[in-house]
């Protein structure tokens, strides 16, 4: 009965990215026990997966931005003690950076001690995000450029367990509520925020796609996260009536929206993703990230658009939306 630490502490993609691996495991070896050690932002996110036994929250953010508080070194002594208490049998660190193989060998460190074999899996000198952190692990697991980050996790799971990847793609996951705000009736969720400018589509386009959305009788609905965003989607909203502003939401929240959406078009961020892992029918908009190794994948139809320097046109993105729900073609 294997126990296993899972070390994947962000961001918010790579972990709906993650899912399908812990749906894997799951199925394959059901007595297992799986830990996830993720930042405190996402344990939410986290929850989200019905295979996850323990979430243990680490407090990464709080030490980049308060080094010197009281508070912060309490909240990552927290995250050591829980890190260090259980044995266990393998550790996946699929983030392959520095502080994420810090993150596994606190727990590995105090299972060896223990007398307890351990091993420490992570991805090799040609795949790993930093490559320094590539010489911390046990086994070292390579992939291709081109590799879907999905397949690359799914696969250190199965290769460090012993068992053959799944044909279909699985997130395991239950739909939250509707929230209360979302439309009765049929809905588009424009997802228009990314963390990095350089993604960012402009907003003419999406007030084209809106008003091609609106026209065929979905209400578009604008989420946000900060006040630069909320004006954007007040804009957007205000050229494309009956456009909706999302109020603030949470995680579980912002599932239940995409969930039930008849259709999501996004830049690349971690709520499009979570929308395709919904099986929701999902376009993604890129605009200066790749898509081979990070297009939306999901049970539901997708699509995706664009590339790095090579902003779509609104007119192919709307062409995309067809691809995925002929009746908005």
């Amino acid at each position: 009965m294997p126990t296993i630490l899972l070390v994947r502490m962000s961001s918010l993609g790579d972990i709906v990215h993650t899912f399908p691996a812990l749906t894997d495991i799951r199925r394959a070896r059901p007595e297992s026990t799986i830990h996830w050690a993720v930042e405190e932002a996402y344990v939410s996110l986290a929850g989200l997966h019905p295979a996850v036994d323990r979430i243990i929250p680490i407090a990464l953010r709080p030490w980049r931005r308060r080094l010197f508080s009281g508070a912060t070194w309490r909240a990552l002594g927290e995250s050591r003690r829980q890190l260090s208490e259980t044995d266990y049998d393998l550790i996946l660190d699929t983030q392959g950076l520095i502080k994420s193989l810090a993150v596994a060998q606190v727990a590995r460190r105090a299972t060896r001690r223990r007398g307890h074999p351990c091993v420490l899996h992570g991805f090799g000198r040609g795949t790993i995000s930093e490559r320094l952190a590539a010489h911390g692990y046990d086994l070292r697991h390579e992939f291709q450029p081109q590799d879907h980050k999905i397949y690359r996790y799914r696969t250190v799971a199965a290769q460090a367990l012993g068992y053959p990847v799944p044909a279909a793609i699985d997130y395991g996951l239950a739909p939250p509520p509707r929230p209360a705000f979302a439309p009765a009736g049929d809905y588009a969720v424009l997802l228009h925020a990314t963390a990095r400018a350089a993604k960012l589509w402009p907003e003419a386009a999406w007030i084209q796609v809106a008003q091609a959305l609106a026209a065929k009788g979905l209400a578009c609905v604008l989420p946000w996260g900060d006040a630069v965003e909320q004006a954007r989607a007040r804009r957007i909203a205000a050229a494309t009536p009956p456009a909706i502003i999302a109020p603030s939401m949470s995680i579980p929240e912002a599932a239940g929206l995409l969930a039930r959406a008849r259709v999501v078009v996004g830049v690349d961020t971690g709520l499009m993703h979570l929308a395709a892992a919904y099986a929701t029918p999902t376009v993604g908009v890129f605009c200066d990230s790749e898509p081979l190794d990070a297009q939306p994948i999901g049970p539901g139809p997708t699509a995706y658009r664009g590339g790095i320097g090579a902003a779509p046109a609104a007119s192919a993105v709307l062409a995309a939306v067809g691809e995925v729900d002929v009746a908005l073609a």
